[in-house]
C-alpha cells in the first residue's frame, strides 16, 4: 500500500485525547496538530522526541491538515495509522499471501453479522463455506522481536470474538488475521496480563473452531507492505 506522498517528518510532541498529536516539522520548526487515528494505548511508540512522519490532505473540510501515518521506535519504522490494516490485509488475501484463506471468489469489506457488528471482511468461495474474517492492528513490541496483542483493554475485540465464534457454529469459518506494523517483529503472542478478558474470548474462539493468522508488514516513509507471515504463539 503506498502511502500518500510525500510524507512530511518531525518530532513528536506529546499524544494526547488519543486522537491527537504534537509535531514540530523538521523542514521549517514550526509546531502543528495532527491527527492520531489508532484509539489504543500506543504503549512504546508516543515518546516525546521520537522523529515521526505525517501524511498531509489538502481537503479544506478537514480540521487538521496532518495525519500521524509512521513513529520510529527501537530502531525501526512502525505504522501507527488504524486506519490501514483492513486495506492492507485485503492485499495480502489477493495475493494469496495467507495461504490458507486462498482461492476465494469474491471479497467484500464491512458486511453486517451478529448482533449489531460489521466484519471486516467476509470471503466467499465457490464450493466451501464463507469465511468471516476480523482484522487487528498489532504494534506493541515490548520483547524484542515479539509483537503482542492487545496494548489496551478491548471490550469490542472480546465481542467480535464471540460473534466469530457463533459464525462457526452456523457452519461458515471465521479467522482472525493480526496486521503487525512493524518489521523488528517475527513473533506474536497474547498480552494477556493487558487484557485478560480478550485472552480468555480467544481460547474461547480457537477452541470452537476460529482460525488464526498473523502477517508482518516492511514500513518505509513511501509504502507499508505485508512481506511475511508472522508464527502466532494463541496462549496468553
Amino acid at each position: 500500500m503506498k502511502l500518500p506522498a510525500p510524507l512530511v517528518r518531525g518530532k513528536l510532541v506529546k499524544r494526547y485525547k488519543r486522537f491527537l498529536a504534537d509535531i514540530i516539522l523538521d523542514e521549517d520548526g514550526s509546531e502543528v496538530t495532527a491527527h492520531c487515528a489508532n484509539p489504543g494505548s500506543m504503549m512504546g511508540l508516543k515518546e516525546p522526541g521520537s522523529a515521526v512522519w505525517l501524511s498531509v490532505s489538502d481537503n479544506p473540510k478537514r480540521k487538521l491538515k496532518y495525519s500521524w501515518e509512521i513513529i520510529e521506535a527501537d530502531g525501526a519504522l512502525v505504522g501507527i495509522n488504524t486506519a490501514h490494516p483492513n486495506r492492507l490485509v485485503e492485499e495480502a488475501l489477493i495475493a494469496g499471501q495467507v495461504p490458507e484463506l486462498a482461492g476465494f471468489s469474491k471479497l467484500r469489506r464491512e458486511v453486517k453479522y451478529g448482533k449489531n457488528s460489521r466484519i471486516d471482511i467476509l470471503l466467499e468461495y465457490d464450493n466451501a463455506p464463507q469465511t468471516y474474517v476480523e482484522v487487528k492492528n498489532v504494534h506493541l513490541m515490548r520483547t524484542a522481536g515479539l509483537a503482542e496483542f492487545p496494548d489496551s483493554v478491548t471490550v469490542r475485540g472480546a465481542k467480535h470474538l464471540d460473534e466469530m465464534s457463533e459464525m462457526v457454529t452456523q457452519g461458515h469459518r471465521a479467522a482472525m488475521v493480526f496486521l503487525v506494523q512493524r518489521p523488528d517483529c517475527f513473533r506474536l503472542s497474547l498480552a494477556g496480563d493487558i487484557d485478560p478478558n480478550y485472552a480468555a474470548a480467544f481460547q474461547r474462539a480457537v477452541h470452537a473452531g476460529v482460525e488464526a493468522y498473523a502477517v508482518g508488514c516492511d514500513v518505509t516513509p513511501e509504502a507499508i507492505t505485508v512481506n511475511r507471515l508472522v508464527p502466532l504463539d494463541t496462549q496468553a
